[in-house]
């Protein structure tokens, strides 16, 4: 590894300010590459790329592989063990439809078919214009409300196949007056 990652598909040249921010980040772990322990600050620098890419892409596994003086299989090893870090883009929308055995046996699987004939997308997958993302999940813990779906964290219960429509409409006005705030402001 002795390349340094100065370019990136997934946010341009090093000089965007996500890829800024997570060098700044970086820089402030002060990482010993000789140090043992310097992989205990690896997930949270994890978490916080992804929160700055919205997922995160093999470039950055590399460069942050490279700032910790460790292997990218180390680094890829980490983000396959935990759910929650994702390699694929995610819409703006992030649309999650429980698959628990308490919401699947209750409908969710029609529900989930439902956003994905509504969106146009299969789970996994994100709009062409990039606001709608699908997944799929083992359980939100929310049974009694069993099928539930979870939109950018937003925890809809007892969510019928009919209802799909109206939840992606009141996710696409609500973006509107955020986006008019903005212009405004």
């Amino acid at each position: 590894m002795n390349t340094i990652v100065t370019q990136s598909p997934c946010c341009g040249e090093t000089t965007n300010p996500q890829f800024q921010k997570l060098n700044a980040y970086l820089d402030t772990l002060a990482i010993d590459q000789k140090d043992p322990r310097r992989k205990d600050k690896l997930i949270m620098t994890l978490h916080y790329a992804q929160s700055l890419f919205g997922y995160l892409p093999e470039i950055i596994q590399i460069y942050i592989a490279q700032r910790f003086g460790i292997s990218h299989a180390d680094v890829s090893g980490v983000i396959s063990f935990y759910n929650f870090f994702t390699v694929t883009p995610k819409g703006k929308i992030q649309v999650n439809v429980c698959m628990g055995t308490a919401c699947y046996v209750n409908g969710a699987d029609k529900v989930l078919r439902e956003f994905e004939r509504v969106l146009g997308i299969q789970t996994g997958e994100v709009t062409s214009d990039q606001k709608f993302s699908i997944e799929s999940l083992r359980c939100v813990g929310a049974c009694g409300l069993a099928p539930v779906v979870t939109i950018n964290g937003k925890v809809f219960g007892k969510v019928k196949p009919e209802q799909v429509p109206d939840i992606i409409e009141k996710f696409l006005i609500e973006e509107t007056k955020i986006e008019a705030e903005v212009i405004n402001a």
